[in-house]
């Protein structure tokens, strides 16, 4: 753990250097080919430097944030597009947050116009203490039936990335002194696949998503078959990125050949969207179904559909006994320190 530790601060001080180059070339090559031949070398860094890393916590977050968000943040900032080009005058420390953590930071905040403004401590209290209970809940995993363990690693996937992805913009939001919008919204109350995967679930990965792959699928397509149908090769790109965006996580994680099951997963999911989406272009609002029963429908669809596609990849790496090898060794670490200063006034006691 100590070598992991080590190699987890030399990957992070690496891509806090090369995001400082990125930053100085804008202020000299001008956006566009000249600025993007400039920063591509540091996209292939980026996607090397997730290698140096082998645990679930610390290498599947450095590979997500570094190897997928943080690159697509540099590709649109080389045109001039993106989180990193919306203020001119962006200071170095904003640069480094905004381009290396998955966060968005509010324009202009107000009561009235702030979308998905940051959750509540105690929102983020509750959910720790749930995703406690729900691993100490696997101690008895012999006496569940399999789905209902996979129920539970649904959980715990969700309460341990939402809580992840909070710690990571809790330091620049204090640094900062500026508002961040919530990365996750709830998916569990999802009503439709494009609520949950537009508007819920993990919302920084729709954000970079939305402006690298649909938007310019978006209007290539138009030229090609018209804006009316366009939306839907759109959608069919976006999610075949995301597919391939994943199957590079897992690589990460486990290090052997993709088995490509994650892929027909978003490829599924991005197929019953386009559905979706037509439906409700053919159909007015009165002739949808109504929320309690297309809420449980979508949940269940998203849940079944992972037990057949996503979970048989995790679980192929071993994700699970890994990550609670991790929580044991995090917790052995806290039990250690607190040993050691209830020990210590007491020797000095003694002596």
């Amino acid at each position: 753990m100590k070598g992991e530790i080590s190699n987890f601060v030399m990957v992070w001080v690496s891509v806090y250097a090369s995001l400082i180059y990125c930053y100085s070339i804008a202020k000299i090559l001008p956006k566009g080919i000249t600025r993007f031949l400039a920063i591509i070398p540091i996209v292939f860094f980026f996607l090397i430097l997730p290698l140096n890393l082998h645990t679930m916590h610390l290498g599947g977050a450095s590979a997500f944030f570094i190897a997928w968000l943080t690159n697509f943040k540099l590709l649109l900032f080389a045109f001039g597009k993106g989180p990193l080009s919306a203020d001119p005058s962006i200071s170095l420390l904003r640069f480094i947050a905004v381009a290396c953590l998955p966060i968005k930071i509010q324009q202009n905040p107000s009561p009235k116009t702030s979308r998905k403004p940051q959750k509540s401590t105690l929102n983020y209290a509750v959910k720790a203490l749930l995703l406690a209970l729900v691993v100490r809940s696997l101690g008895y995993s012999e006496y569940m039936h399999p789905k209902v363990i996979l129920c539970v690693y649904s959980l715990m996937i969700y309460f341990t990335l939402e809580l992840i992805l909070a710690v990571a913009g809790f330091l620049p939001r204090l640094l900062l002194g500026v508002e961040l919008e919530a990365q996750f919204d709830e998916p569990y109350l999802s009503t439709s696949l494009q609520d949950f995967w537009g508007r819920r679930w993990n919302i920084m990965v729709s954000n970079i998503l939305r402006p690298t792959v649909y938007e310019p699928t978006l209007w290539a397509s138009s030229r090609i078959v018209g804006r009316k149908w366009a939306p839907l090769p759109a959608i069919l790109g976006t999610f075949v990125v995301s597919a391939l965006m994943h199957e590079l996580i897992f690589y990460y994680l486990a290090r052997v050949r993709p088995t490509w099951e994650i892929t027909g997963f978003f490829l599924l999911h991005g197929l019953c969207l386009a559905v979706e989406v037509l439906l409700k272009k053919a159909f007015p609002d009165t002739c949808r179904l109504p929320r309690f029963i297309s809420g449980p429908l979508t949940v269940v669809f998203v849940m079944g559909t992972g037990f057949w596609l996503f979970f048989p990849q995790l679980l192929r790496c071993k994700a699970d006994v890994r990550a609670f090898d991790e929580y044991a060794a995090v917790g052995a670490f806290f039990k250690s320190v607190g040993t050691a200063f209830t020990c210590k006034p007491f020797n000095e006691t003694v002596r």
